[in-house]
């Protein structure tokens, strides 16, 4: 977190060609001198072209740069700064990055209407019965695993989802008789709302304001992106196709979800990632979660990858090319991400898929680092693997701290053969599952095991 002495002023400026400010916020802007910083998008600026003469126009950089503007403008002398911001600075807005950024005591907002809300409004739709998808800088694919029948998107978008692109991926997941409306330039003199079928925005070469929300109500249809928990292995692209390969199968994926039970804010290591099921399907379901997949077979990072896009996941799915436990020193140093990346801390939580003959390594590095109530989750299908397993079961026991659960699933599928029905057995998984004790409870094991005696 950034120390600055400098006041800053986060100001939303509604949804207005010329802003509507309250009374607070006005008194900010004609408080500005020469000394000051007011920093926007050109078109904001023009927003409040009738006040804050005195200040110094900047225009807004990328994040990743916008620290040292702040150090510089500091250093310079500069006595306040005003970040303007369309509608709400704290809903899909700048307000988030500055709150992580600064100290909250320097921080000061001045909420306004928003786009959705005026979108909404426009089209009588209750702001609780919408769910609300920001695509502005996130890939277009993040779109996908929000595509669900009967839902209404209200979509925040940039130059790489326009109306087009939103109907071609309506198309992609089977739903293509749902209705895009588009709300252009909301507020301005050239304000247009109009609805379209999801098939003409495709076939017709139509023009829009790149200023503008898009809603998108499904159709009734089925999504092919799945709305449950046990994603079909056919549905994931594999080193071997039609499911197989390198990939943890559905119903052992399902008890690995179960018992890992993650929650929002959990950051989760994938070791032995392969094609991706277990490491998909988690960031698939907790959007608030990160995920890493870690995987160095070339041909399975390719399908991880695909996957990855494939479903949507790639806000908080984190993939690691290399060979653990090597690459575990580079990933814990953040070397694997940008600054502006939170994915490269410690794990709360793990699961070893796979570990090409590093188990016994990996189980002890990844303990160490696990925190009181962290978990480690083990699959293994060979009694070598076992066998490590157990003796890694042994050593918590002495020294009694963990709770250990284990399960062996056996799944037995119908097939068809000659016209006739049988049942094909698949190898038996063993799962181990460990959560690592905290101090106190550790502590009160011992006591209560030295009172049996």
């Amino acid at each position: 977190m950034i120390e600055t002495q400098m006041p800053i002023h986060v100001i939303g400026l509604g949804v207005n060609q010329v802003a509507h400010l309250d009374d607070a916020a006005q008194a900010v802007l004609a408080s500005l001198s020469s000394h000051d910083v007011v920093l926007g998008a050109p078109r904001q600026h023009d927003t409040i072209t009738h006040c804050a003469h005195l200040a110094r126009r900047e225009d807004l950089p990328k994040l990743s740069t916008l620290k040292e503007a702040f150090a510089n403008w500091q250093s310079e002398g500069t006595k306040q700064v005003v970040v303007l911001a369309s509608g709400d600075p704290l809903y899909y807005g700048i307000g988030a990055w500055l709150v992580r950024t600064f100290s909250l005591e320097n921080l000061h907002f001045y909420p306004n209407v928003s786009s959705i809300q005026v979108a909404c409004h426009r089209l009588g739709l209750s702001l609780q019965d919408v769910q609300v998808v920001s695509l502005h800088g996130r890939p277009l694919a993040s779109l996908r695993r929000h595509l669900q029948s009967n839902t209404t998107l209200v979509l925040l978008t940039d130059q790489y989802s326009q109306p087009q692109h939103i109907a071609e991926e309506c198309i992609k997941a089977g739903l293509d008789k749902s209705e895009i409306t588009v709300c252009e330039a909301l507020g301005y003199e050239q304000e247009k709302v109009r609805t379209f079928a999801t098939g003409v925005l495709i076939e017709d070469e139509l023009e829009f304001d790149p200023l503008n929300v898009i809603v998108v109500k499904t159709s009734q249809q089925a999504s092919l992106y799945p709305s449950s928990v046990g994603i079909p292995d056919t549905s994931f692209v594999t080193d071997k196709g039609d499911g197989k390969g390198m990939i943890t199968k559905r119903e052992v994926r399902l008890a690995i979800l179960s018992y890992m039970d993650i929650q929002q804010g959990d950051t989760v290591w994938d070791i032995g990632a392969g094609c991706g099921g277990v490491s998909v399907e988690m960031a698939y379901w907790h959007p608030r979660s990160q995920i890493i997949a870690i995987e160095h077979h070339p041909d399975r990072l390719a399908c991880l990858a695909a996957n990855q896009d494939r479903f949507g996941v790639m806000q908080n799915l984190s993939i690691v090319a290399g060979r653990a436990p090597d690459v575990l020193v580079d990933l814990l140093a953040g070397n694997f991400f940008t600054d502006n990346n939170a994915q490269h801390g410690r794990p709360n939580k793990a699961f070893i898929g796979g570990s090409d003959g590093e188990l016994n390594a990996l189980m002890t590095q990844v303990w160490e680092l696990l925190p009181d109530d962290g978990s480690l989750m083990v699959s293994a299908v060979t009694e070598e693997t076992k066998y490590q397993v157990m003796q890694f079961a042994q050593q918590r026991d002495q020294a009694q701290d963990a709770d250990e659960q284990s399960l062996q699933v056996s799944i037995t599928k119908g097939e068809r053969l000659a016209g006739q029905r049988l049942f094909r057995p698949s190898l038996p998984v063993t799962l181990y599952h460990f959560r690592k004790y905290t101090a106190t409870t550790s502590a009160i094991n011992t006591n209560h095991k030295e009172s049996a005696q």
